[in-house]
């Protein structure tokens, strides 16, 4: 069984795909609030930490997740009790949007006690069992099979979750990606390989690190079904992904899914994005699903700039709180250095 495909994609990153300006799109008032609410928030986090960043508060790798956020928001609408998500590096957004801390996320970033695990993650390694988000890894392509591990262990003990594991198109191309997808084929798992093709493998464009581009026709040959489309809106996403995960949890298939996205910063906040022309992040910023849902707040609901200004107000005086709450934070003791290495007894 193949889940239907969008039609042909452009082959050129200067063209997105048009989303329209199509009502059916966009859910009630009330879902376009939370939605546009929840995608702000995890932007705004981004931009604190960029600025952090640039402050020299935060060492390391910083990878932004600006552009890409519908994916975590219409996710987390998604997520059953025992559901469980496995992701790369690009990881603050899911965090963000599954409820985790901001605080307790910034302070990650800022190598503090207080942290989601302690300061000694950092960006790349940001984990909240509690919140259903089972690790960023740093690895490229390494999580796909734990990912796996995760489905076969919730197969094994009879369980109803489906487990989400997202990677980017740099990783399709990886050993143990294809180590990953030959288990979750042959052991029909309850699983769903979302890759998030944000058009760069780093700074390398996606027609010159994949030779086709539509990276669902890999599917067939790990006998997974697929899911292709361009990211514009929440509710489609929602739509979509979940049907995917339908068939996972109802039927024990696995599905790749590759959803079309664009990051507006460089790869990490080390890469100025210089190898893209301005014409094309323009075009991209058109397509992007946080301005399309405030423009459908505008258009439909007769949402106020007042009323976007205050939501906007909120959310800053939020990750405010959350970079002060970073910076107020203790240092973990030197022996933490050692903590989550070995169970213990």
């Amino acid at each position: 069984m193949v889940l239907p495909c969008a039609g042909p994609m452009t082959s050129h990153a200067s063209e997105p795909v048009a989303p329209g300006d199509d009502n059916a799109h966009f859910g009630s008032k009330e879902d376009n609030l939370r939605w546009y609410r929840e995608m702000l928030r995890i932007r705004r986090f981004e931009e604190s930490a960029a600025q952090a960043y640039t402050r020299g508060k935060i060492s390391g790798f910083l990878h932004l997740y600006i552009g890409q956020e519908a994916i975590a928001v219409a996710t987390k609408e998604l997520l059953q009790p025992h559901d469980q998500v496995v992701a790369a590096y690009r990881t603050h957004g899911f965090a963000i949007a599954f409820g985790s801390a901001p605080g307790a996320c910034m302070a990650e970033l800022y190598g503090k006690a207080t942290g989601l695990v302690g300061g000694i993650g950092g960006s790349m390694h940001f984990f909240d069992r509690k919140h259903q988000l089972w690790g960023g890894y740093a690895i490229v392509g390494n999580h796909v099979p734990v990912a796996a591990g995760h489905a076969f262990a919730a197969k094994y003990r009879g369980e109803s979750g489906v487990t989400l594991c997202f990677l980017g198109d740099g990783a399709v191309a990886i050993g143990p990606t294809h180590e990953g997808w030959t288990l979750a084929g042959l052991w029909k798992l309850p699983i769903v390989y979302v890759v998030e093709n944000n058009l760069y493998s780093m700074g390398t464009p996606l027609s010159r690190s994949i030779p086709v581009e539509d990276i669902t026709l890999k599917a067939a040959g790990y006998n997974m079904a697929r899911e292709r489309f361009q990211v514009t809106s929440v509710a489609e996403t929602k739509a979509r992904l979940g049907e995917a995960m339908r068939l996972a949890r109802e039927e024990s298939r696995p599905v790749l899914v590759e959803l079309i996205t664009y990051r507006f910063r460089g790869h990490s906040m080390s890469d100025p994005g210089k190898y893209r022309d301005k014409d094309e992040v323009e075009a991209w910023r058109r397509s992007d699903p946080m301005e399309r849902t405030m423009q459908a707040l505008r258009r439909l609901h007769g949402i106020s700039e007042e009323e976007l200004e205050a939501i906007d107000e909120e959310v800053i005086a939020e990750m405010d709180e959350a970079v002060r709450f970073a910076e107020e934070s203790p240092a973990p003791a030197p022996e933490a250095r050692f903590h989550n290495i070995l169970a213990e007894s």
